[in-house]
């Protein structure tokens, strides 16, 4: 029986095997635009801002599964972000504690961010995962919320949720 990845924890897996340098055509249709991980580039202001506010952050949320009636009230998920970066081009790195069944680990992840005026918007297209699939993903981030869809093969939906503050311990 097919079992959906968590819609995050999908574009999470691309892109950290897209930073995996040796990957040649499993790119996605936005990694063949020429936009690859680099030095860090002068930020806007706008890229500023988004910087200071994903730093030490705890998305906390929901995602759905289109096709599952009973699920449209969302499964919940949650993301740790201690810090982004901006590298070359159109592509950042977020340094992420990814919690998902028995993995826990922290790990850079690239992605790239596309901007609707002053919104970043994380937009991925057609990555492919060897016997996994092809996934995409679009995010945006705005104040203190964040909102999407996913899609993997067949499967896909929607998440959302709020951008905390981490908790110092």
């Amino acid at each position: 029986m097919f079992r959906p990845i968590m819609p995050w924890s999908v574009c999470v897996l691309a892109c950290l095997i897209l930073g995996i340098g040796g990957v040649g055509d499993l790119r996605g249709d936005d990694q063949k635009k020429g936009d690859s991980p680099g030095p860090a580039a002068p930020l806007e202001p706008r890229e500023q801002a988004f910087s200071e506010r994903m730093a030490n952050t705890v998305l906390v949320g929901h995602f759905t599964l289109m096709d599952e009636p009973e699920n449209q009230g969302g499964k919940p998920e949650r993301y740790e972000i201690s810090q982004i970066n901006k590298l070359n081009g159109n592509m950042w790195v977020f340094q992420t504690r990814v919690k998902y069944g028995k993995v826990d680990t922290v790990m850079p992840i690239p992605v790239p961010i596309e901007w609707a005026g002053d919104t970043p918007v994380v937009s991925m297209t057609n990555f492919t995962i060897p016997g996994m699939g092809t996934f995409s993903c679009r995010v945006l981030f705005d104040k203190d919320r964040y909102a999407g869809t996913w899609q993997h093969g067949e499967k896909g939906g929607h998440m959302w949720g709020r951008i905390e503050k981490a908790r110092q311990e």
